[in-house]
């Protein structure tokens, strides 16, 4: 199964960039063997548009089309449900047992997300209830990634 993670906005090189690209290259070597591959990185500029819904709808319209038609997409959403990371690990588990080609996640602009990507996705989660910088919620996700394949191949990675 391929993951994408799906930005609005772009990452500086930097600290913050060093730390995604580390996770990265971890799930990249580490899924090999479960047969997840990536993570691809899709960034987006942010929409320039004066109303927020306008600036909504022209994300939504980019993260859909760098998604790919066969993407099942994941938002990351304030209003998602809050996973542990074994449950995390069961969604990317269920998802590839579901013959998932491609699993995207999305992360919104500044004004979340716009109603047509909200309506091609999936389901919702969220990295808890606290609001996060996009670039901290890149690394997050791509943490979780890393830890939910580590802890499906029994690495030790994770400690309960």
């Amino acid at each position: 199964m391929r993951l994408s993670i799906l930005a609005v906005g772009r990452m500086k090189s930097g600290p913050e960039r060093k730390l995604y690209d580390r996770y990265a290259d971890r799930i990249s070597k580490s899924g090999k063997a479960l047969h997840f591959m990536g993570p691809e990185l899709h960034e987006i500029v942010e929409s320039r548009a004066q109303e927020p819904q306008k600036r909504k709808s022209e994300e939504a319209s980019q993260l859909i089309q760098a998604a790919g038609e066969s993407a099942r997409i994941i938002l990351l959403d304030e209003h998602g449900k809050d996973l542990s990371s074994q449950e995390f690990s069961r969604l990317l588990r269920t998802e590839q047992e579901m013959g998932t080609a491609k699993l995207a996640f999305a992360i919104g602009g500044p004004d979340g997300h716009g109603d047509k990507l909200k309506s091609a996705s999936v389901r919702k989660i969220r990295l808890g209830a606290m609001t996060w910088p996009h670039q901290v919620a890149r690394i997050l996700l791509a943490e979780q990634i890393y830890r939910g394949i580590t802890i499906l191949s029994g690495h030790p990675y994770h400690r309960e």
